[in-house]
């Protein structure tokens, strides 16, 4: 910036300042006697100041802010981070003096991978692309290494091939919440429900730089983390993306991880090769919304907002994040991508915040007047970067409209670019180069290296945190007879959780994990050396009696709102784990359970049924680090002690709500800071079995049929033209035998699937209900499915129709037969898009059929599983 413009900017501010000073002098009715003595002491005051800035402007270029916006003093007032000095700004003032308007335009815009091709960024000159969950090369998920580098490599060539005088270079964006999260072979560490547990900040930026490490050998530039979230009511299905529910501990934790990822000195003196760009998110209130809901409103004010869930961006801050993202929530009935007040005002001037803010997916669409792709309320309100994914192009166009026609400022835009621009040259990418032809780019040794192992193997053994150990069952023997059973016994995936190579973390199997280890392969490595034997079960069978059983259980991968609950019992209506337990138990087996869960949930049957309990949370891929800590040496003696100790609280009831350290009427279960060693007394006395929920429905909105059973509340009906024959039944049929339905194996499970035959010789019809209608609207704009795991049992002869709606009046149906492409006697899974049905004309705020199968033709088909399913590239809508 020339001399001369850093003299006009100062004079300006100067300007502004005494204008504001004569303004509060007269709004406060100051007499002339003071008023004379305040002028006076102002003069004297602004005659230092010119002295400081003259100062300054030698060191570093003055940056023309806002008016100051008045914010609760609760915030903190932040000095400078370092994000600002002389050489980058004049580089930055260099290239917007060369930038078209559509440039800088561009740079305020992302999308994702799968709805822009390289081929559009030489003629769009966007700044930024991201890929979101279940975004990936080629829409497929399982992509290797050399994909996922090559499709990075691909668009920042692009982007750079559309001639231009500005030359810039495209931001890649990730969601790598807990390591490379979504390429093959990464480690995959705990999720910071885990991370907090352990209380270990240390650990946690070592954790921050491997993950940054295997980032930057893909060639990806910056991750959408750390999750600096206060989860205060655990019904929320990102709580597990969150430290704690306690500010101090998120507080503590933030600026670890933001130096992990970034280096130590990423934000001031720019990010070095081998570290990342990071974000600290949700701004802001995310994990504080009315009972727990995603996207929803958090009411509270302005002071609790920034003492508890403003507690971990000032450390990310001081830390030199680059990037904040805005939440899709709301404070107070106002969307936050519209809060200038919060967004300018508090994180920009009062936390002296001098990076760039960017929406979450299509977070501006929600804002009222606005839509996915037209939101000059939230740029105007401070935000920098829209994350528009799928609307980028609209966005691209209105945007630019909007500055022209002066909707949005120019000095807003110019702010907006600034900061991209920052973070763009101190995050690296004007040096890095091309993302093939980075030092550090393809060295795929690094991807589940063995130093990233054994840091995420420590984080899984400080993480574990001992609920009861009835006496000392703990250590296990490792020459025992030892049985590993339960769902969780031998699935990666199930011990990863959601953010795992796809969106929700489902549909992975052993081989998507190859530098992985499931929790029953370490325990039985643990004991193999000691002469002891470990066998392997899904139900609890075995043919040898063992000393003792580890049964790993507990919640199925879930993100975002699909982990959304109405209370916090664990199985409600469909005990199978508990019936697991009480099996062995009955056979004078000792128990031992490891409880996989983002959050603490209501387990006391399981508790008194074991023997011992542990909450292991989701540990990722080192499923070893539960064996490090539970099998003992030769000598019985702990290798290992417990470490972790609760950072949520542990409810009594099973609809306890919103339970928190420090609040009125605390009264939890397990206290926050609960944990118990090897030292302690491992007895725990008879918990109460009375959940709290007496009569409350069982709420089940996306699981129909799965492991063998109907799930509550919902009940099958088979129908024809006649009459209907209804319950729950495993093997009968209509009335007139038009349909009929048999138990079968499937799934290597007993009696896991149901076969169905249609006669054919009148209409007939399968179908799932439930007298209490859902609301599925949230799972349509999420992009979900309705999933059928199926096999033909002979071939289609004519239209199948599959439908959905509030009840069997009123359903929508699509025939599907062209899409039951499985070879007959294969099993396949089939994927709908829920939109498809919204297209055919379902209200999805109301589905009390959210599955049926009608034919008037022969048919004979199996199911196994049927429930609500992420989309992964995998889905269809044959009605198009």
């Amino acid at each position: 910036m020339p001399d001369q413009t850093y003299k006009s900017a100062h004079k300006s501010v100067l300007m502004l300042g005494a204008a504001l000073g004569v303004l509060c002098a007269l709004s406060f009715g100051i007499p002339d006697v003071a008023e004379a003595k305040a002028k006076a002491a102002a003069h004297k005051t602004v005659k230092k100041k010119k002295a400081v800035a003259k100062k300054a402007v030698a060191k570093k270029p003055a940056v023309v802010r806002e008016a100051l916006i008045a914010v609760d003093p609760a915030w903190p007032k932040l000095g400078d981070a370092g994000l600002i000095d002389a050489a980058t700004e004049a580089q930055i003032t260099d290239l917007m003096s060369r930038m078209t308007l559509e440039e800088k335009v561009g740079q305020t815009i992302q999308a994702d991978i799968n709805f822009i091709t390289p081929e559009e960024l030489k003629t769009y000159p966007l700044g930024s692309i991201l890929a979101g969950g279940n975004s990936s090369p080629g829409q497929n998920e399982r992509a290797t290494p050399d994909q996922w580098l090559k499709l990075a490599d691909d668009y920042w060539r692009a982007a750079l091939k559309r001639p231009s005088k500005a030359p810039i270079p495209l931001l890649f964006g990730i969601d790598a919440v807990h390591g490379h999260s979504n390429l093959v072979g990464a480690t995959i560490f705990p999720h910071n429900v885990g991370l907090g547990a352990a209380h270990n900040p240390e650990l946690i930026r070592k954790i921050g730089a491997a993950t940054a490490a295997e980032m930057a050998a893909a060639g990806v530039d910056w991750t959408f983390a750390p999750t600096v979230a206060v989860a205060r009511d655990k019904r929320w299905g990102r709580a597990y993306e969150s430290y704690s529910e306690n500010p101090a501990d998120v507080a503590a934790y933030a600026g670890k991880m933001v130096e992990g990822l970034q280096g130590v000195d990423g934000g001031r003196n720019g990010v070095k090769p081998g570290h990342i760009m990071s974000t600290a998110k949700h701004f802001l209130g995310d994990g504080g919304t009315k009972d727990g809901k995603d996207q929803g409103d958090a009411e509270m004010n302005e002071a609790d907002l920034a003492r508890i869930h403003g507690a971990g961006y000032p450390p990310a801050i001081e830390a030199g994040t680059l990037s904040v993202m805005i939440s899709f929530s709301s404070w107070n009935g106002i969307k936050m991508a519209a809060n200038k007040r919060l967004i300018t005002g508090a994180l920009k001037q009062r936390m002296h915040f001098d990076g760039f803010t960017i929406t979450d997916w299509n977070a501006q669409g929600q804002v009222p007047g606005c839509a996915n792709d037209d939101c000059p309320e939230a740029m105007n309100a401070g935000v920098d970067m829209f994350m528009a994914p799928d609307s980028w192009k609209g966005m691209y166009t209105n945007t630019l409209a909007e500055v022209k026609s002066g909707k949005i400022p120019m000095s807003r835009l110019d702010d907006a670019v600034r900061r991209i621009l920052r973070a763009k040259i101190k995050g690296g990418l004007f040096t890095l180069g091309a993302p093939l032809d980075r030092p550090l780019s393809g060295h795929w040794d690094t991807l589940g290296s063995p130093e990233h192992r054994a840091i995420a193997r420590q984080a899984v053994r400080e993480s574990l945190v001992l609920i009861k150990n009835e006496n000392h069952v703990l250590p296990i023997d490792p020459g025992a007879r030892i049985l590993v059973t339960g769902s969780g016994a031998n699935d990666i995936g199930k011990q990863a959780g959601g953010w795992t190579i796809t969106w929700q973390g489902t549909g992975n199997t052993r081989a998507d994990f190859p530098n992985g280890e499931s929790i029953y392969e370490g325990i039985s490595k643990a004991a193999e050396k000691a002469g002891g034997t470990v066998s392997l079960s899904d139900n609890g069978f075995y043919k040898e009696k063992p000393d003792v059983a580890v049964v790993v259980i507990g919640e199925d991968p879930y993100a975002e709102f699909q982990g959304d609950r109405p209370n916090l019992d664990y199985q409600t209506g469909d005990r199978t784990d508990l019936e697991l337990i009480h099996k062995l138990k009955s056979q004078g087996v000792k128990v031992v359970t490891i409880f996989l869960s983002g959050r603490p949930l209501w387990t006391n049957p399981e508790i008194n049924a074991s023997d011992a309990f542990v909450a292991a949370w989701l540990p990722g891929t080192e499923g070893g680090g539960i064996a490090d800590v539970i099998v003992g040496d030769l000598n019985r003696q702990p290798r290992y002690d417990f470490k972790g100790k609760l950072t949520f609280s542990w409810p009594k009831t099973a609809n306890q709500g919103p339970l928190n350290v420090g609040t009125m009427g605390y009264d939890p279960l397990f206290a926050y800071g609960y944990g118990l060693t090897y030292a302690d007394i491992g007895d725990v006395p008879q918990l109460s079995e009375e959940s709290g929920l007496h009569d409350v429905a069982v709420v089940n909105v996306d699981t129909y049929f799965a492991a063998g059973r109907i799930k509550a509340p919902w009940k099958l009906s088979l129908i024809e033209a006649s009459g209907s024959h209804q319950g729950d039944l495993t093997s009968f049929g209509s009335p007139n035998g038009v349909v009929t339905q048999s138990t079968i194996d499937a799934d290597n499970k007993q009696e896991g699937g149901r076969a169905l035959v249609f006669s054919g010789e009148a209409p007939g019809e399968a179908a799932i209900t439930t007298a209490a209608p859902v609301d599925l609207s949230r799972q349509t704009t999420g992009k979900m499915t309705l999933g059928i795991t199926y096999r033909l049992d002979a071939a289609v002869t004519g239209p199948v129709l599959l439908g959905m709606g509030a009840d069997l009046a009123s359903e929508k149906k699509i025939d599907i037969a062209s899409a039951l492409t499985a070879p007959v006697g294969q099993w396949k899974t089939l994927k709908i898009t829920l939109d498809c049905f919204v297209a055919a004309g379902l209200d999805p705020k109301t589905v009390g059929v959210p599955f049926s199968l009608s034919s008037s033709q022969p048919l004979k088909l199996s199911y196994s599983s049927i429930k609500l399913a992420s989309d992964e590239g995998d889905a269809t809508c044959p009605a198009k």
